[in-house]
């Protein structure tokens, strides 16, 4: 199965994206699939300016008030769901962190608010796809590496243009081998295990174009539901 990236595609370009993948980082933050984290995903911190005194809570969700966050400030943006953000600075009476409505930022990126909501929306569909262990045109390399791990082979063209390449993944199953021996004092019959083998049972063509998955080769075709395409990183001036 394979397929070109769409030309509307093009009109996303890439957000810098952190060089890990996942790791440590990851492992210490909420496994809650409604939230992204920002560290996990950009290089350079997103920072808010407060324009209005507004409500801190300790949940997504709103039900439970820490404080206010104090106006007139630049706050880093944490993390994020559909709803809130989640960001760090001044209360009205000391430092706080917590999840804040959109409504109290505001950023010199026009559009900011539909950009971190196509970024969220990216992130969510990119964590659906690692968590399966699948591969979307649009991922990174890093993305790909996370959700599938060391390729088994890879190939790698530079030219004036750009990078390209691409990586290949075999995929296999143990399989267990048994001799039928009989037992010198019952005269039972009985399966004895002899040996385990590793069968190849697919492989995965992966290609590159400067960092994204542009096209997905599989040796065995499950059918077309099974391409999925993921909108590529954006770049903004965060």
């Amino acid at each position: 199965m394979k397929s070109a990236l769409p030309a509307f595609l093009s009109l996303f370009l890439a957000l810098p994206l952190t060089g890990e993948t996942g790791g440590d980082r990851r492992s210490l933050l909420n496994d809650d699939p409604d939230v992204i984290y920002l560290v996990t995903i950009v290089e350079k911190p997103i920072k808010l300016k407060v324009i209005k005194e507004a409500p801190v809570y300790s949940d997504k969700d709103g039900n439970h008030r820490l404080g206010f966050l104090k106006a007139d400030q630049i706050v880093e943006l944490e993390g994020m769901t559909e709803k809130a953000y989640r960001v760090r600075g001044q209360g009205t009476k000391y430092g706080i962190a917590g999840w804040v409505p959109p409504w109290a930022f505001s950023h010199p990126e026009e559009n900011f608010v539909d950009k971190l909501k196509q970024l969220y929306a990216r992130q969510i569909a990119v964590n659906e796809v690692i968590a399966a262990k699948g591969v979307a045109i649009g991922m990174t390399m890093d993305e790909v590496s996370e959700s599938r791990g060391k390729p088994t082979k890879t190939s790698i063209r530079r030219t004036a243009k750009g990078q390209s390449g691409s990586w290949e993944y075999i995929d296999y199953d143990e399989v267990k081998h048994y001799i039928t021996r009989i037992d010198s004092t019952s005269g039972q019959a009985f399966r004895q295990l002899s040996h385990v083998t590793r069968e190849e049972t697919g492989k995965s063509l992966i290609e590159f174009e400067d960092g994204l998955v542009t096209a997905l080769e599989e040796s065995e075709n499950n059918g077309p539901g099974n391409l999925r395409i993921i909108v590529p990183p954006m770049v903004v001036g965060w």
